[in-house]
């Protein structure tokens, strides 16, 4: 699902500081050497330096070695202090979560899905996982286990660590998901959204020129997920890259939000199973539209591609006006090649050529990870800025 926070103010990490950014990219991946550090930050190589060698004082970056440089003397590279810290986390579905540990730098292990009773709300359904997660942990060894992140199927307050209004998580309301972790597991946690975990999980893996990018999930709902500047870009109110209740002259279908012909009425998964149900086809959930498309049945074909076309009409507006280095597309819908090539083709047609000239149209490098990846990217983020405050306090 797709909806996103309904209030935000600074982010999660609550990372402002250069020391914080420093500690940020060098978690992701995106840069392990104080020129590269220079160049994404547009900061002075002196002050960089200077940054580094307090972190490195503090015991929260190390130098680990060299690496040779064209023209000049070799780098030394850095790496976060002790390193072989990790993170758990859960992408959580309606029946499964996808669960995993996250290290620095975007890396992905021990990953497994396992069952997930979202309905039955986050008193029931949070001990089991956290049981799971723990028992993940303690094979890694529990001492480095540094913070635990959540993907979730709704939209998060990310301030305040709560789930707000969803509309597939039925007890979830104003959960406090993120102190209920913290309280159990004694360490650091993040939540998010799903679009904006995978955003950032597919950012962390890409190189580091494309600083800007949307990442779109197309599964049962509708998200995007924006990166601006090479950062998770979430908005005045949370609510960035909420496509899916743009309005298209598709149709009158209901939809949650009040309105009609919104994107998600027609071009969702839940929307395909609607449609193709209407059409007389055998269809109870999106992965029967995937399997009878990937089969080569005409009518589910034909509204996959009709899916595509819909959500190409909507990017190629938020295309035209981000001018965006990438657009990735993930969730079970991407993996249907008709469905890619309709969203690829209305982008190409409906964006001016300026803005398409290096625009990169792809899958998700990431598939199915991308949101696990990101949500323990963001725990990672918290951990460090914990760790952070907690030094530059004495």
């Amino acid at each position: 699902m797709s909806e996103k926070s309904a209030v935000h103010r600074r982010g999660g990490s609550g990372v402002s500081s250069l020391a914080e950014r420093v500690l940020e990219l060098l978690a992701s991946g995106q840069a392990s050497t104080r020129t590269e550090l220079a160049g994404l930050l547009g900061a002075a190589p002196s002050t960089i330096s200077l940054t580094v060698s307090q972190l490195v004082a503090h015991g929260l970056v190390a130098e680990q070695g060299t690496r040779s440089s064209t023209g000049g003397r070799p780098r030394k590279v850095l790496r976060l202090g002790g390193s072989e810290g990790f993170a758990v986390a859960a992408d959580l579905g309606g029946r499964h979560a996808r669960v995993g540990v996250v290290l620095p730098g975007g890396s992905v292990t021990e990953v497994s899905t396992v069952p997930f009773a979202t309905a039955e709300g986050p008193e029931v359904a949070l001990p089991a996982l956290a049981e799971t997660l723990e028992a993940l942990a303690e094979r890694r060894g529990r001492e480095l286990l540094r913070g635990v992140g959540l993907c979730l199927p709704g939209p998060v307050d990310v301030d305040s660590g709560v789930v707000t209004l969803p509309a597939r998580m039925p007890g979830w309301n104003r959960f406090p998901v993120r102190a209920w972790l913290e309280d159990h597991f004694g360490i650091p946690a993040a939540i998010e959204n799903d679009a904006n975990c995978m955003a950032v999980g597919e950012h962390s893996v890409q190189p580091a020129e494309r600083r800007q990018s949307i990442m779109v999930k197309m599964g049962s709902g509708i998200g995007a997920g924006v990166i601006a500047d090479g950062r998770l870009y979430r908005g005045g109110t949370g609510a960035a890259g909420e496509i899916t209740h743009v309005r298209v002259e598709a149709g009158d279908v209901p939809c949650s939000c009040g309105n009609t012909g919104c994107l998600e009425t027609v071009a969702s998964g839940a929307a395909l199973v609607r449609i193709l149900r209407e059409r007389g086809l055998d269809v109870g959930s999106i992965e029967d539209v995937v399997r009878l498309a990937s089969d080569a049945d005409p009518e589910a074909t034909r509204a996959v591609r009709q899916a595509g076309r819909y959500l190409g009409m909507v990017l190629s507006a938020n295309v035209n006006f981000f001018n965006p280095d990438a657009v990735y597309l993930g969730g079970l819908l991407s993996t249907l090649e008709p469905f890619v090539a309709a969203v690829r083709s209305q982008l190409y047609e409906g964006c001016h050529p300026l803005v398409t000239k290096h625009l990169v149209i792809e899958r998700a490098s990431l598939g199915a990870d991308a949101g696990l990846v990101g949500a323990g990217q963001l725990a990672l983020q918290r951990a460090l800025a914990h760790a952070l405050q907690a030094v530059t306090a004495q």
